[in-house]
Formats: structure tokens, sequence, C-alpha cells
């Protein structure tokens, strides 16, 4: 599995930016000497939580093992615990870098397909949101989304204080990511608004995981879960034992991957829980 460190110049965020990509192009079977490596790869673009970096997912979790065994390119950018979303005010468009710049520079860089339906978007935390975010906003690249022990925390926002000691969930700091919170609930930055605004067969199958003792699993994405079902939108989406850390976030990435769409079968799209 080659393990590469790229910087590029961004025009969405005006500034150069550091990616980790790991591509099986080294990848050859010793017994077969008739073996030819693939001329394009199914592609994950993987979200760190907040506070994380471009290596968060090598160092926590064994990707890089499971992608080489399915064949699967790997994009893991920085997202500055900005939430991947646009911030005018700021002239930082992550929202638009993660949906459109980092794919076209990728495709254009390796031998990424460029099909939808090899496309995929994945986080955790304030990654899960990031997905979940950029996959509605921008269904026509993404065919998947993976969104694990998502940071779906609006309704928090929505009553942050300016006294709140917590720094990342000050209101300040809110407002830092998301700008002018009264205009939020219903904004392309809400994902009840993105699900709602789209026609079914346009929405990217859904696959959601949440620890059962992560303090986000009920008022988040149990949440968010019903709304799905309310709508008949069809998802995965499982529960198991963890909490909001890396031993669930491990786990749960390679059920993920089982999940997608990576062979001759389709992607899952029942709901329900897992134990």
């Amino acid at each position: 599995m080659a393990h590469l460190t790229c910087n590029f110049f961004s025009k969405s965020l005006m500034r150069t930016v550091d990616i980790t990509v790991i591509l099986p192009t080294d990848k050859f079977v010793a017994t077969d000497p008739h073996f030819k490596p693939q001329s394009t790869f199914k592609t994950l673009y993987l979200l760190h939580g907040i506070l994380g970096s471009t290596t968060d997912w090598i160092v926590g979790t064994r990707i890089a093992a499971w992608a080489a065994e399915k064949n699967l390119a790997v994009v893991m950018p920085s997202g500055e615990n900005k939430f991947y979303v646009d911030q005018p005010d700021h002239m930082e468009y992550f929202g638009e870098f993660i949906g459109q710049e980092l794919v076209d520079f990728t495709r254009r860089t390796f031998p990424l397909s460029s099909k939808r339906e090899d496309t995929f978007i994945g986080g955790l935390s304030m990654g899960g949101y990031g997905a979940l975010r950029n996959g509605l906003k921008y269904h026509d690249t993404f065919g998947s989304i993976v969104a694990l022990s998502s940071a779906l925390i609006l309704d928090d926002v929505y009553t942050s204080s300016y006294d709140n000691p917590n720094l990342i969930g000050n209101r300040h700091y809110y407002e830092s990511v998301f700008g002018d919170l009264s205009k939020l609930k219903g904004s392309d930055k809400d994902y009840y608004a993105l699900i709602d605004g789209l026609k079914k067969e346009d929405i990217p199958h859904i696959y959601m995981a949440c620890g059962n003792d992560d303090h986000l699993l009920k008022k988040q994405n149990d949440a968010f879960h019903q709304h799905l079902l309310e709508r008949d939108i069809p998802h995965e989406y499982q529960t198991g034992p963890g909490g909001h850390d890396w031993i669930f976030w491990d786990t749960f990435i390679h059920k993920a991957l089982d999940w997608l769409p990576l062979d001759d079968a389709s992607a899952g799209v029942s709901s329900g829980h897992v134990q």
C-alpha cells in the first residue's frame, strides 16, 4: 500500500494544504505472474474529527490494511476544526474544497475513478457531520456516505452561550464556524434541510453508526435516523458497544468498508441496529 503526503495550492482556502493519501498501486500477487494492477480505483474521502489531522485515521485505525485488501484509495484532508463548511467571511470555503476542488485535484493526480458510484465520503464526529453535509450537498459527486459518531450538534449550536467555558462549545466558536447562527436553520449547513430538499433518488447511500455509550447517540444520531425513517429514506444505521473513541471507530470503519460497494455487490440500504 503506497502511503503519500501531498501538498498543493487550494483556491478554495487560499493557501497550500496538506493531504494524506493511501493507494494500492504497489499491490501485487506474488503467486500470480500475470497479475495486472487496476487502472483506476474506487475512492473514499475520509474526514477527521475535531482537533484532528490528516494522519488521524492512519494512526487510530487499520484503514490502510483494509483499504489494501479491498483495492480502495483513501484521501484524508484536514478540516482545521472548521466542520468542513464554507466560511465566506473568512474567505475559506471548506465545503467547496471537500466537495469539488479536492475531488478534482486527486482525480487529476492519481488513478481514481471519476464515477459517482465509485466515489465515497466518510468521517467521524466533526468529520461525520462534514461527510453528511458535503455528501448531500455534492450528491452528484458522492455515491455513498459513511458517518460515524456524527457531531449532529445544531440544536446545541442554536442554544449556545458566550459564557460557556468550553471553548469548543462556546457561541463565539460556533459563530466563527457557521457564521450568523440566526441563518443556520434551513441553510446548506443544516443536514435536515439538505435531506428534505433532495429527491429520494438523488440521495447517496447512507451508512451511520454510533456507540451505545457515546454522548452523541440519542439526541443527535438516533434523532437523525428517525428523521430518515419518517421520510422513508433507505439507509443503514448501526449501534454497538463503545463510546466516542478510536476503539469504536476502528471497529465500525471496517464494517463500513464491508458495506460500501467495493465489489460487484450493491451497497446495503437497509436500516436497523446491531449489538
